[in-house]
């Protein structure tokens, strides 16, 4: 169902304007620019006058925390890992907030990758998400999200390059989601369709709240690109502009886990404010919501309506109160836990666990809470069926790289 952003973006965005602005010393595109994107980010979520709440009764998915019916394995050690990425051959990539691209080989063997492009370090900034094109075999190519340095702070970055095994050739920055600025919750993951044409990243709304119901902003979106970073024909607002041509959906807050099931379904996850954690099914062209809407409230402990306050908004299929705090998304198809197949698997930081949620079509369930006694930042499955877990590495987690196996 296609829900427009005008109802909702009048409320905030009446008089907005936007300027070009440009940046020397960065190549690629620059990005919408919108006039205040630098001012400092706000505390609380805008109030919509005369929006009575009405409470969620239905789809929360917190369970009592049970203990890891696997075993466990410590396999690698890193310093703030963000994300990872299997190549075809069983090799991993993972990410470093910092900036460091590592290799792990099979042998168990870790290599530091060359050619890493500068990024803005700090907070939820850093390098973040690894992808492998689903052409690599033939292009080598990779894509690597970013918060790269800006004049007036950073912004979201995607590039595309030419992994040779030690090194990255042929950098390219072929997106930006612009607005300058501060703030975190860059989202930052890729996903791509299942016939390998198309690109989906998730763009976190910064911290500012208004962006994510802006249609002239990429901030609070997920967004749907060819290959080489255009927009994608058939998008849902394909005729709006060159901004809006890029975006499949909106209202956003900070969407960590992306993923296609093997239905074609599109999924997606994404932290709320002191509760209201989602997960959502995507449908192109909704609107989910953010700030107008949400299962949490502000940190402050002012409130935000539900979501059943806007049922023309998109509500999440299911939702955690008190947060979980979900990191990356795994859906498991192997053989090693047959148990877990049509599962999705979900990290959770600040709830330092492990979800599963059981997938049938477009219905979803919350089955397991495992209690990881840390903060699992991304899942991912390996060749060989076994689930494997990037610790987060902040706030006294260690970082590490788990393995996950039957006992």
């Amino acid at each position: 169902m296609i829900r427009p952003f005008a109802s909702v973006a009048a409320l905030f965005l009446a008089g907005t304007a936007c300027s070009a602005q440009s940046t020397p010393t960065a190549s690629g595109p620059q990005g919408p620019q919108p006039v205040g994107a630098d001012r400092p980010v706000p505390a609380n979520a805008p109030v919509t006058p005369g929006l009575r709440n009405v409470p969620a009764t239905s789809g929360r998915a917190n369970l009592a925390p049970t203990p890891p019916p696997f075993a466990v394995a410590e396999i690698g050690h890193y310093d703030e890992p963000f994300g990872m990425a299997f190549l075809p051959d069983g090799d991993l990539l993972v990410t470093e907030k910092a900036g460091t691209l590592t290799l792990r080989k099979v042998s168990g063997d870790v290599v530091k990758v060359a050619g890493i492009p500068p990024v803005a370090r700090g907070g939820q900034g850093g390098l973040l998400g690894v992808a492998v094109a689903p052409d690599f075999g033939s292009s080598r190519a990779i894509y690597l999200s970013y918060a790269e340095p800006r004049t007036n702070g950073s912004s979201l970055a995607l590039m595309r390059a030419r992994f040779d095994g030690t090194r990255l050739a042929d950098q390219r920055v072929i997106w930006r989601a612009g607005s300058d600025g501060p703030g975190g919750q860059f989202g930052a993951k890729i996903a791509f369709s299942p016939d390998g044409r198309y690109l989906f990243l998730t763009s976190g709304e910064r911290q500012r709240f208004t962006p994510a119901q802006d249609p002239e902003q990429l901030l609070g979106k997920i967004v749907r690109l060819t290959l080489d970073g255009q927009a994608a024909p058939g998008n849902p607002f394909a005729d709006k502009g060159p901004v809006q041509a890029q975006i499949w959906t909106s209202g956003h807050r900070n969407p960590y886990g992306i993923l296609f099931t093997p239905d074609g379904r599109l999924w997606e996850e994404e932290m709320g404010p002191k509760g209201g954690d989602e997960l959502n099914l995507i449908e192109p062209g909704s609107n989910y919501g953010w700030p107008v809407v949400s299962n949490g409230d502000n940190y402050s402990g002012q409130p935000i309506p539900d979501h059943p306050s806007r049922p023309d908004l998109a509500a999440p299929k299911l939702w955690w109160n008190p947060s979980i705090s979900p990191g990356g998304m795994a859906y498991y198809t192997g053989t090693m836990f047959p148990q877990y197949r049509g599962s999705l698997l979900i990290g959770a930081m600040s709830g330092q666990g492990l979800a599963r949620v059981v997938v049938d079509g477009a219905t979803v369930r919350a089955a397991d809470f495992w209690d990881m006694g840390t903060r699992i930042r991304d899942v991912a499955q390996a060749p060989d069926g076994a689930i494997w877990l990037l610790e987060d590495g902040e706030r006294k987690a260690g970082g590490r790289l788990l393995r996950l196996t039957p006992r």
